[in-house]
């Protein structure tokens, strides 16, 4: 066997060593080896995991329900409950969209949409800067890809202008808003190019805006008014919406072409009929929470002002980058702000690129802006 342990040290060595972190939550906070902080790494955005109200209505109405806490098989064969096909109308509702389709996770999405689409005559345009979720389900497909640079939509255009002819379709994939630099992509100067040629399709991963953005909650697509021209919508309802599993909006074609294609749908058990209910819950909730929104762009802009020059200059949104450069320093830089009562966390290559190791700050609604205020004085800015 090849010899893991020796890969393993080698990570260690580099600073790049993965460990699961022994963590307990308490609401806004994280308890690690005895010392209480201030949660700044999690994707609850809206604050809705620990509210203890919505938990405890949905629970009174999951009582007077049959919904069972496991579907015991994939939907093609006896899981396909009708708590499935409610939520599904109902983004459909929402999103102003004719078909809508749900997955086990972003990562199920990601891996198994442009598999099921793509082949030799399509070529996929992504971003330099998409989700390893996305990269994975490209090289998956096993259609010709090139990545353009970040955002460069003149690149863009010119790699659509020299293939757009030689390929059956083209597929531009891109997220809404970058996990990592928290940057926010022009959708509609994408939607634009897409429509210049009738073989390009767009693909938009919405994993970290759907919630957060939008005047009722549905994302950049809907703050940047281009809903219903984005041929591909993902989104994920395990950040924001504080459940699991992931949507996809289109049209009706493509929705029953991947139930016939998609192989993440269709050899996986689907989720639990009950989280699907909670999902549901939560969404039809997602306009009501607007305050929460404003509020988390509020505190958002406060510390990316603070890190202008650092990082945050980058950021149009509630992920915020402290670039800090090489790994051990970032490290020692995440270490500091722990003990001082901020739970933030290094994150590293090959996560972001090599000499940009950073401390990934994701706020929540729940983040107040004397707590901003609170790091930022920690910081030594």
């Amino acid at each position: 066997m090849k010899d893991y342990n020796r890969i393993l040290q080698q990570l260690e060595a580099a600073g790049n060593l993965r460990r699961l972190p022994e963590i307990v939550h308490q609401g806004d906070r994280i308890e690690k080896d005895g010392r209480i902080m201030l949660n700044l790494s999690s994707n609850d955005y809206l604050g809705l995991a620990s509210r203890t109200d919505l938990r405890d209505a949905f629970l009174d109405e999951l009582k007077g329900s049959d919904l069972p806490l496991s579907s015991s098989s994939s939907r093609l064969l006896t899981g396909n409950f009708r708590a499935y096909r409610k939520l599904e109308q109902l983004l459909c509702e929402r999103f102003g969209r004719e078909a809508a389709l749900l997955f086990n996770s972003g990562y199920h999405a990601n891996t198994g949409i442009l598999p099921a689409l793509a082949d030799k005559q399509t070529l996929i345009l992504a971003d330099k800067l998409v989700h390893a979720s996305i990269i994975d389900g490209i090289l998956l497909s096993g259609a010709p890809f090139q990545r353009y640079r970040h955002n460069d939509y003149e690149q863009l255009e010119t790699l659509l202008q020299k293939n757009s002819g030689r390929y059956e379709q083209i597929f531009i994939v891109t997220e809404s808003i970058f996990s990592m630099d928290g940057d926010v992509a022009d959708l509609r100067r994408l939607v634009e190019l897409k429509k210049s040629y009738p073989n390009v399709g767009l693909y938009v991963d919405e994993a970290h805006a759907i919630g957060v953005r939008g005047r009722t909650g549905l994302g950049i697509a809907e703050e940047q008014d281009c809903l219903e021209e984005i041929d591909l919508l993902v989104g994920t309802f395990g950040k924001a919406l504080a459940s699991m599993g992931a949507y996809l909006v289109c049209s009706r074609m493509i929705r029953e072409y991947l139930i016939n294609r998609m192989r993440p749908l269709i050899f996986s058990t689907a989720l639990p009929p009950a989280q699907i209910a909670w999902t549901q819950f939560l969404f039809k909730r997602l306009p009501d929470f607007q305050g929460k929104r404003n509020r988390l762009a509020e505190t958002s802009a406060l510390l990316a002002n603070a890190l202008k020059g650092k990082g945050g200059e980058i950021s149009g949104s509630h992920i915020i980058p402290y670039i800090i450069g090489e790994n051990e320093d970032c490290v020692l830089r995440a270490e500091e702000l722990q003990r001082k009562g901020f739970y933030c966390l290094p994150v590293r290559p090959p996560t972001v690129p090599r000499g940009t190791a950073r401390i990934r700050f994701s706020l929540t609604a729940e983040v107040t802006k004397e707590q901003i205020q609170a790091l930022i004085n920690n910081m030594s800015l």
